[in-house]
């Protein structure tokens, strides 16, 4: 039995199948994966991610550590924003990815993966050289992901959080049903939604209180299953899969997330001669041409040779197609490649596209100001 959210009480009300993931008991599917992805792609989805790890670094020289740990500038983050970042090892390898939130001058709130977060927290007492403080929060915090187009409907009535004003990457503090919460504007499913920080005993409360309010709008609960394919259309990486400690970020093709000039971050040298050697390998998006399901691990062929390694794979609900990520030869990445993915033996053709699979309608991303 794995470790348990402050929501888990609720799952068998809404008849989740429950698996294992990163040491916790989490909710694979409730309706059905692909009617959840659907739900999300046309009106809302909330998801229990109270898995996640919480990290809060805080007083004198916290961002100084932190700048030192990830590949993102903590100088230009002000009070109530977050930032998409990396943590590297010394050879340039991704040890996570993550969130970073100010939440004040000195005071900070780190949100990594489930799997990581203890690898996480002691990486970063290891290489504590201020007196800012460390603490694991995971246990006290509950996070609710309320994703999709009717995500701000449906959470409008029920906070005087401004929301309208509240923009990509932007958090504020107030109350959603009465229940006090920091509300983010961010999500993992290429959809508009807010990410919601509750107390631990607070968590399973709001959780219902929002289901009973998004019911009229369409809302459903939505478990990994969806959440995965959703990330995947939308281009979005998975560490373990297109990210781990023999990925760099330039492999995987998120160098915009690396600010050569924010300071002398671990993992920076290594990252700086990969990137004037030229690298060997790059993650590639990718359709199948050929009837077939991509999944992890699968080889990757080129006129018979193998050239890399699917990372991820999936029937992707909204585009209507097989698609998946490979991380191979550099070469064989480009847009328009062709490739051959071997799957149960046969070598079936997909050729590589841009990334992401999916975008939301440019009219919505343009009534919700997400431009800025």
């Amino acid at each position: 039995m794995g470790k348990r959210t402050p929501v888990y009480p609720a799952y068998a009300a809404w008849g989740a199948r429950v698996i294992e993931f990163g040491g916790w008991d989490m909710p694979v599917q409730f309706s059905g994966i692909l009617e959840e992805h659907r739900a999300v792609r046309e009106r809302a989805g909330l998801f229990d991610v109270s898995h996640m790890g919480e990290i809060e670094i805080r007083g004198p020289g916290s961002s100084e550590l932190i700048q030192r740990l990830v590949t993102g500038d903590v100088r230009g983050l002000s009070p109530g924003r977050a930032m998409y970042t990396l943590m590297c090892r010394p050879d340039g390898g991704t040890l996570d990815d993550l969130l970073v939130y100010r939440l004040d001058g000195e005071h900070f709130l780190l949100v990594v993966n489930a799997a990581t977060a203890a690898k996480d927290l002691a990486w970063i007492l290891e290489h504590r050289t201020v007196s800012a403080s460390v603490r694991d929060c995971t246990g006290d915090t509950g996070l609710l992901a309320l994703q999709g187009p009717a995500a701000s409907s449906i959470l409008e009535p029920l906070t005087e959080v401004p929301l309208r004003s509240l923009k990509p990457f932007h958090f504020a503090r107030g109350r959603v049903a009465g229940i006090e919460v920091w509300i983010s504007r961010t999500g993992y499913t290429g959809e508009d939604g807010f990410e919601l920080f509750v107390g631990a005993s607070g968590a399973l409360n709001l959780w219902n209180r929002l289901l009973e309010a998004g019911r009229p709008a369409g809302l459903v609960p939505a478990g990994l299953g969806a959440r995965d394919t959703l990330r995947l259309e939308a281009g979005l990486p998975l560490y373990g899969h297109e990210l781990t400690e023999e990925i760099t970020p330039l492999e995987a093709g998120l160098e915009r997330f690396v600010k050569w000039e924010s300071g002398d971050f671990i993992g920076k040298e290594a990252l700086m001669a990969q990137r004037e050697k030229g690298l060997a390998r790059r993650l590639a998006a990718f359709v199948m041409e050929d009837r077939g399901v991509p999944r992890a691990g699968y080889p990757v062929l080129f006129e018979g040779r193998t050239v890399g390694w699917v990372t991820s794979g999936t029937f992707g609900p909204t585009v209507g197609r097989n698609i998946g990520f490979a991380l191979v030869e550099a070469d064989r990445a480009t847009e328009g490649s062709e490739l051959e993915i071997l799957i149960r033996h046969r070598a079936l053709k997909a050729t590589v596209v841009p990334r992401p699979f999916y975008r939301r309608p440019a009219a919505e991303v343009e009534r919700r100001g997400d431009k800025t």
